[in-house]
């Protein structure tokens, strides 16, 4: 019986962000201890990671959209939505190029920008392969030889050559993509010295040994050119890994003389033309200047010395969003001068927060923060990241969302594996997180100090206020559009036309339960007067309970109300 040609459909594209996030995951170490140019920063695998893990996360909306009953979704819709998936959880050089990489792609496998395709065949992806190849290096201001960008032009060069289905075309890039890889540390001196091939490379030729699975179903011979290469300079490997946590812990080092001082990360929604003029204006303030994305959403990464003048040119040029600000480094870092690796702390506390004002109020707490933006939930991979960061050999995470409960839990279970002792306390809102903090004492037994925040957590009540958007049943009745809503305990308890006359009456049938303390956090859409006069009712009607007020700012919702 003839054997039945390979394509590649929607479940094909689900199947590889998947298998790619699993081959990412255990290669992440890896990956990241090669990690040596633009900056030795020693993260491009966890980037990578983090990318894949966006794009994963997006195709399995678009199927759990169809999971109704209502059909499945195309190869045009999976591919449109592992892009865009990619594009808004980019992290990192590496990981924005990636993005650029499955865009390219998408645009074909979609069968152009307003296309239907039900499936590809090996013709459709060999386009595919060299229209990334060709969009991500235009994405990059000055292309460098001896990068992924190498590796991305080798694997779409050696699937032109292949024939026969999409199978044998996955296969065929895989292995020009791993021979290429190979040769990368003799285009950049920077892998040379080190006895290192290039990280991002690395990360590719892992998607793409995802890619040939997902088409043939079998595992990808990992003793593979690429992979022994990488066998043959693991020493030296290990050695740069060792050089970067002698300055910085492994984490924000640069190697080299004088690189900019931050990298710039922003989303930005802009159109094509300011885009344009926005790349000429970063070019000339940093450098590894990569900007990807279309249809009025980009994905900008620059390193600078100046971030401000790298924001305020996105906000010239359209509306930036989701910024990510990192320091590299400072004195002796620059010149390669080596130090004593940064001793870990004994405890550190990990908390997500949902506004900027909070960010600062947990930071200056003792706390490292994940900052929660409305509809942006942190995914799994960025809060073990943030666990890392706080470079402690015991963490309690405060996910502080009932939603983020499972996911903070998938991050302590792999920071575990690291050998981090991390205690998961399931706080369901940023006011039980703030008594947790309160009552945080890093010189007490682990374990009495997370039985101690646990109970505060849990003794405090929460309320949210939100405006309704549009008319829904609810556990209080039917709202409509534009009423407010108040919830107590993650439940509707109140609906009212007012926010500070629904705040209050929310706030009485808390109260009616008891109370010492009440917390209010206002976001940035709440009116000037309602902490005042939330205030002055708690002070002239309840003796003995005390009222603390803080500034959220865009925290998705106009006031948190706390009650302990």
């Amino acid at each position: 019986m003839a054997q039945v040609p390979q394509t590649l459909d929607a479940l094909a594209v689900r199947s590889w962000c998947g298998l790619a996030l699993s081959a990412l995951g255990r290669a992440r170490e890896e990956i990241d201890a090669i990690n040596v140019y633009p900056v030795a920063d020693g993260d491009t695998g966890t980037n990578l990671y983090l990318t894949v893990e966006s794009a994963a996360t997006a195709v399995e909306a678009v199927f759990a959209g169809y999971g109704t009953g209502t059909g499945e979704p195309s190869l045009a819709d999976a591919a449109r939505a592992m892009a865009h998936g990619a594009l808004i959880g980019a992290r990192g050089n590496s990981g924005t190029i990636l993005a650029q990489l499955l865009r390219g792609m998408a645009q074909v496998l979609a069968g152009g920008e307003t296309g239907e395709a039900s499936h590809c065949d090996g013709a459709g992806l060999r386009l595919a392969l060299r229209h990334a190849a060709d969009s991500a290096r235009q994405a990059v201001a000055h292309p460098v030889e001896g990068t992924v960008l190498t590796v991305a032009a080798a694997a779409a060069a050696a699937a032109e050559k292949a024939e026969g289905d999409c199978a044998a075309v996955a296969r065929a890039a895989y292995e020009g993509a791993g021979l290429a890889l190979a040769g990368t540390p003799e285009q950049l001196a920077v892998l040379r010295r080190a006895g290192v091939v290039d990280a991002g490379g690395r990360g590719l030729v892992t998607v793409l040994g995802a890619l040939v699975e997902a088409c043939t179903g079998e595992a990808v011979n990992e003793l593979s050119r690429a992979r022994e290469a990488a066998r043959e300079t693991a020493a030296a490997a290990a050695g740069a890994h060792a050089r970067v946590e002698a300055v910085s812990g492994t984490e924000n080092c640069v190697e080299g003389d004088d690189g900019p001082a931050y990298e710039v990360i922003y989303l930005l929604e802009a159109a094509d033309e300011a885009v344009a003029r926005l790349r000429t204006r970063l070019d000339a303030l940093g450098d590894s200047l990569v900007v990807v994305g279309g249809d009025g959403l980009w994905n900008v990464h620059v390193h600078v010395d100046d971030a401000g003048a790298a924001v305020e040119a996105g906000v010239e040029a359209g509306r930036p969003y989701r910024i990510r600000i990192t320091h590299f480094g400072a004195g002796d870092v620059h010149t390669g001068g080596e130090r004593p690796p940064r001793e870990r702390a004994q405890r550190a506390v990990v908390a997500v927060v949902p506004g900027e004002g909070l960010a600062g109020l947990y930071t200056e707490a003792g706390a490292t923060t994940v900052l929660a933006r409305p509809g942006e939930p942190p995914a799994s991979g960025e809060l073990v990241q943030a666990v890392r960061r706080a470079h402690a050999r015991e963490v309690v995470l405060l996910p502080n969302d009932a939603e983020l409960r499972h996911t903070a839990a998938a991050a302590a279970e792999q920071a575990r594996t690291e050998g981090i002792r991390v205690a998961l306390i399931p706080t369901r809102s940023a006011v039980q997180g703030i008594a947790a903090l309160a009552v945080h004492e890093p010189g007490r037994r682990f374990d009495e100090d997370v039985v101690q925040m646990t109970s505060a957590a849990g003794a405090t009540r929460y309320a949210e206020v939100l405006v309704a958007e549009h008319r829904s049943w609810t556990s209080a009745g039917i709202c409509q559009a534009g009423d407010v809503l108040g919830l107590i305990d993650g439940d509707v308890a109140v609906i009212g036309p007012d926010l500070t006359a629904t705040a209050e009456t929310l706030l009485d049938r808390m109260l009616r339960a008891g109370g010492e303390l009440v917390t209010l956090v206002v976001g940035d859409e709440a009116p000037e007067s309602v902490a005042t006069h939330l205030e002055t009712h708690v002070r002239e009607s309840y003796l003995a309970v005390d009222t603390l007020v803080y500034r959220g700012g865009r925290q998705g919702s106009p006031l948190l109300i706390g009650v302990e």
